[in-house]
C-alpha cells in the first residue's frame, strides 16, 4: 500500500517573551544558510506588518484587528515556499507581554484569549496556504515565574514608563501564571495541533542555547550540527540593580517620552553605567 502523502512541517516558535526567545532568534539566523537545507526559517524582519498586526490585535482585541492580522499573515504565506520543513518565530504571535498596560488602562495580568484566537488564525492560514496535510508543531520556550517576572520588569522599565519599584508590579500580576501554565492552556485550545513547552533553564547552559530544542524537531545530520556556530552568550539579558535604579528614578523624573528614551539610550551606550 503506497504511504500516505504529507505537507510541509511548519514549526510555529511563538514565545514566550523573556524566555530566551531572542537568543534563539539570533542563532537561527546566524546559522540561516547552513541550514537552508534542512529547513526554511522566517524571522522577525520577515513578516511583513503581521507581526506587529499580532501585537496591536492583542492590544486592542477588536475583531477588525484580528481580520488584519490575518490579512497580512496570508500576505506573508503567499510569498513563501513550501519547503518541507518551514520555521517560523515571533513572539508577538503569542500575544501581549504581561505588564503592558491594556487599551482602556487595565493591566495585563495573561496572555489570554487574544493569544488562542491568534494561534487559530494561524494555524487556519497555514492549512489554507500548505494544505490540509499540513503538520504543525507549536514550539513554546518557557521560564520558571520569578526570574521571568523579573525580566519581565526589567525589560518594561527600559522600554516602557513604569514608575513601579519591583515589590509593587510583583504584587500588582500575583496571579499571574508561569509560563508553563499558559502553554498548558493554549494547548489544549489548539488541539489536535500539539505543542510542545519547552522550559529555558533546561537549555541555559547547552551551546545552542533553546534553539536546541528546535534543532531536535528537525532532522539534521551530525556532522551538519557540527558546523553550527554556537551561542558565545545570551541575548537581551537583564539589567543590574544599579541600572535599573537609574531607569526607574528615570521613568519618575521624565514625562516627556522622547526625552526618556534618548535619556535610557545614552545610558545604555554608555561604557560603564552611572551609579
Amino acid at each position: 500500500m503506497p504511504s500516505r502523502p504529507t505537507g510541509p512541517l511548519v514549526i510555529v516558535h511563538a514565545g514566550y517573551h523573556k524566555t530566551g526567545t531572542t537568543s534563539l532568534q539570533n542563532f537561527m539566523n546566524r546559522n540561516k544558510e547552513t541550514l537552508r537545507p534542512y529547513c526554511s526559517y522566517y524571522g522577525k524582519a520577515d513578516f511583513l506588518s503581521a507581526g506587529a498586526n499580532a501585537r496591536i490585535y492583542a492590544q486592542r482585541p477588536f475583531p477588525w484587528r484580528l481580520y488584519r492580522f490575518r490579512r497580512s499573515f496570508r500576505r506573508f504565506l503567499a510569498q513563501i515556499d513550501p519547503d518541507p520543513v518551514i520555521v517560523l518565530s515571533r513572539e508577538t504571535f503569542a500575544g501581549n507581554m504581561p505588564g503592558h498596560r491594556k487599551w482602556h488602562g487595565g493591566l495585563v495580568k495573561s496572555y489570554g484569549p487574544p493569544s488562542a484566537a491568534l494561534a487559530r488564525v494561524i494555524i487556519q492560514e497555514l492549512l489554507r496556504r500548505f494544505g490540509p496535510e499540513t503538520r504543525i508543531t507549536y514550539l513554546m520556550t518557557t521560564r520558571d515565574k520569578e526570574p521571568w517576572i523579573k525580566s519581565v520588569y526589567g525589560h518594561l522599565l527600559r522600554s516602557r514608563r513604569l514608575v513601579d519599584d519591583f515589590d509593587t508590579f510583583r504584587t500588582s500580576l500575583k496571579n499571574l501564571q508561569s509560563p508553563a501554565k499558559q502553554a498548558q492552556v493554549l494547548a489544549r485550545k489548539i488541539a489536535p495541533v500539539e505543542l510542545i513547552s519547552v522550559a529555558l533553564e533546561d537549555y541555559g547552559t547547552h551551546r545552542f542555547g533553546p534553539a536546541e530544542a528546535l534543532l531536535q524537531l528537525i532532522s539534521l545530520p551530525d556532522d551538519i550540527r557540527e558546523t553550527l556556530q554556537p551561542i558565545h552568550r545570551p541575548a537581551n539579558t537583564g539589567q543590574s540593580a544599579d541600572l535599573q535604579q537609574q531607569f526607574l528614578q528615570l521613568n519618575r523624573q521624565i514625562k516627556d517620552k522622547a526625552e526618556l528614551k534618548r535619556r535610557k539610550e545614552r545610558i545604555l551606550k554608555s561604557p560603564t553605567p552611572r551609579h
